[in-house]
């Protein structure tokens, strides 16, 4: 399978919410840095990390499922900040958000993270996928938002 079932500048530049999962409190961590540059520019970014009360002065949820229905209802894209064993397991989480709330449209798996399994049940779920790709280098490369 591709990398990716959307073109990840398109997502860049059509979808401004995004949910990330795996995000830190670390700031040498990418999983850090990455959210911080989304929200500097202009994308609302919604933390997901069970050990944190917030990230970036936003509230931080444990899980998908833990966001609450009205947030979860704004929330566009999943970037996940996670091993890539663990695709499959937050694309059925993906996927049950998607039929609970309508939303997201894109899990997005950063740089050097693919999982084919967790396409399958993307694809399945009708919920686009890009993987192997960073947020914040399609951004700049791309020239979102100039």
């Amino acid at each position: 399978m591709s990398k990716f079932s959307v073109e990840p500048l398109d997502v860049m530049k059509k979808y401004k919410v995004i949910a990330v999962v795996g995000a830190s409190k670390s700031p040498e961590k990418d999983a850090y840095t990455v959210p911080a540059y989304l929200k500097e520019n202009g994308y609302t970014i919604v933390p997901v990390n069970p050990t944190a009360e917030s990230i970036h002065g936003v509230r931080a949820y444990p899980s998908l499922a833990g966001i609450p229905d009205d947030i979860a209802k704004k929330v566009e894209v999943v970037d996940v900040f996670r091993p890539a064993e663990e695709f499959p397991q937050i694309a059925r989480e993906v996927v049950d958000m998607k039929r609970r709330t309508g939303k997201p449209f894109v899990f997005w798996g950063q740089l050097g993270l693919e999982n084919e399994e967790a396409k399958g049940i993307l694809s399945a779920g009708k919920v686009d996928y890009v993987m192997d790709y960073c947020m914040r280098t399609v951004h700049r490369l791309g020239g979102v938002g100039r």
